[in-house]
């Protein structure tokens, strides 16, 4: 029997508690609107979301961050949300970032760009450190131009042009010579300075941390900040991980008058003569709002939380033919860290230079948190987080599941022994994820993390519908994918709300 409410009194609706949601749902509290937000999961925070087991807490995601602190300027969009609502993060900083491991050598990565290029001069050449300091040049003169431009004052309608004009004139003017390199990609850039074919792989292994495609795949704006950023203010850990950056959220969102609602299955949104009216819960709860906002990826949200005849039949088409990324195989295991100081946190490992980064298997990221903060593990122990691409084609929950599982994490098992040889005999914890797994924690279309847009090819979709009322935002919305981005996403669809 379906269950209503003799009233409602939300202005606006949001569908997810991810990053992009939140950091919407913070600043549309702030500015007065009732917000609620209704997530499914028992826990807040979406693919950033975090977990427990046997005294270990993982983080489900990102494990990179960059300029989660206060500071003057703050140029990281979700900072800026924080600043705003009174929230902030205790974070721990380290250098180098991490270490990428090659067929051919190991690569120091350090935040500082000169102490970066003296470790390619000496793992690589002279010549080679020459080529990425070009190529590290042009790009930063694109982010010199966009960082006067604050992510706090952008939006995604036609009111940007007064706004930028009357606030940021100087700053637009700097960026006019810069305006190709704006919807370039980085392998546009690296094919003008860059030669060595090792670095060039590496910077493909950058922009595929960032964004989940190769240089060719990623836009120049998003690893320019990326640079700009992590040189001038170093990169960091959120002190209990990801799921304190989760927490800071709730809590500027509830500190005004937020409110979050967990299990809170969303199954259909509602939509009237082109307008939306409300949702309806799969415990048969329905919601009204003249606002709905879904933080669900672009699939999940037309082609299960609308019926087909709300969307343009040709609109929604093209959407729902955009390209994922490919889903994860993930390991989370707990270990015995007896004789591991002098453990470093963040690992990369290609292990065939012959075969593409995005091929599945190939490139293992590796996130050892425990190394910067140790209550995320028992006292003696670590933590470690382990993923790899892995397409959700083919998987099904049969006979043969769990061997299947084993067979594809190996290559996980394979890179983590690169950086701890004996990790096996270490084992108090071992978990692995599929994209069975991804799909059915984060309610995720095919457990994917984003759309796969390459640079030059096409553009993320702005916060807006064709259907009046209903906005969306996260990693399938501009900006695009990683935490600044998505953060971002909910900061432009807010502002866009704003009027």
């Amino acid at each position: 029997m379906t269950k209503t409410l003799s009233s409602n009194p939300w202005d606006i609706i949001i569908i997810g508690s991810g990053i992009g949601g939140l950091t919407a749902a913070n600043l549309l509290a702030y500015r007065g609107k009732k917000v609620l937000i209704c997530e499914s999961h028992a826990i807040p925070g979406g693919a950033a979301h975090s977990f427990t087991r046997q005294g270990f807490h993982f983080d489900s995601g990102p494990s990179f961050y960059c300029g989660l602190t206060s500071q003057t300027p703050n140029l990281n969009p979700l900072t800026q949300v924080l600043d705003l609502v009174g929230e902030s993060l205790a974070v721990v900083k380290y250098d180098p970032l991490g270490y990428y491991h090659f067929p051919e050598a190991k690569l120091p990565i350090y935040s500082n760009l000169a102490q970066y290029r003296d470790a390619i001069a000496t793992t690589l050449n002279p010549q080679a450190a020459q080529e990425f300091a070009a190529f590290e040049k042009r790009l930063l003169s694109l982010y010199d131009a966009l960082k006067n431009i604050p992510a706090i004052a952008l939006r995604s309608d036609w009111k940007i042009i007064p706004t930028l004009i009357q606030n940021y004139f100087p700053a637009l003017i700097q960026l006019l010579p810069q305006l190709p390199l704006v919807n370039s990609s980085v392998g546009t850039v690296m094919d003008k300075y860059v030669q060595n074919p090792f670095l060039r792989r590496l910077i493909d292994v950058e922009c595929f941390l960032l964004s989940g495609l190769p240089a060719s795949g990623t836009i120049a704006p998003e690893f320019a900040f990326m640079l700009g950023e992590r040189t001038r203010v170093g990169v960091e850990y959120p002190v209990g991980g990801s799921g304190a950056i989760i927490n800071a959220l709730v809590r500027g969102f509830e500190k005004y008058g937020g409110k979050l609602r967990l299990n809170a299955h969303v199954e259909q949104i509602f939509v009237k003569h082109n307008k939306v009216t409300g949702i309806r819960l799969k415990n048969g709860e329905i919601l009204n709002a003249p606002i709905v906002i879904s933080n669900a990826t672009i699939w999940d949200t037309y082609n299960h939380l609308l019926s087909p005849e709300d969307l343009p039949p040709a609109y929604r088409q093209e959407a729902l033919e955009t390209e994922a990324v490919e889903s994860f195989m993930h390991l989370h295991l707990g270990i015995k860290s007896e004789g591991l100081d002098n453990l470093t946190g963040h690992h990369v490992v290609v292990h065939d230079s012959q075969k593409p980064i995005t091929t599945p298997g190939n490139t293992c990221m590796i996130s050892i948190p425990s190394v910067w903060d140790a209550n995320l593990a028992p006292p003696n122990h670590h933590l470690i987080h382990a993923y790899t691409l892995e397409p959700y084609q083919g998987w099904e929950k049969d006979a043969n599941y769990k061997s299947r599982k084993q067979t594809k994490a190996e290559t996980l098992y394979q890179a983590v022994e690169k950086v701890i040889p004996d990790v096996r005999q270490r084992l108090v914890l071992n978990l692995i994820g599929t994209p069975l797994t991804h799909a059915r924690y984060l309610r995720r279309y095919q457990g994917t993390y984003g759309p796969a847009i390459p640079a030059e090819q096409g553009m993320f979709p702005s916060c807006h519908t064709p259907i009046t009322g209903l906005y969306r935002v996260g990693d399938s919305t501009t900006p695009g994918i990683g935490v600044p981005a998505v953060a971002a996403s909910g900061i432009l669809c807010a502002n866009t709300l704003q009027g």
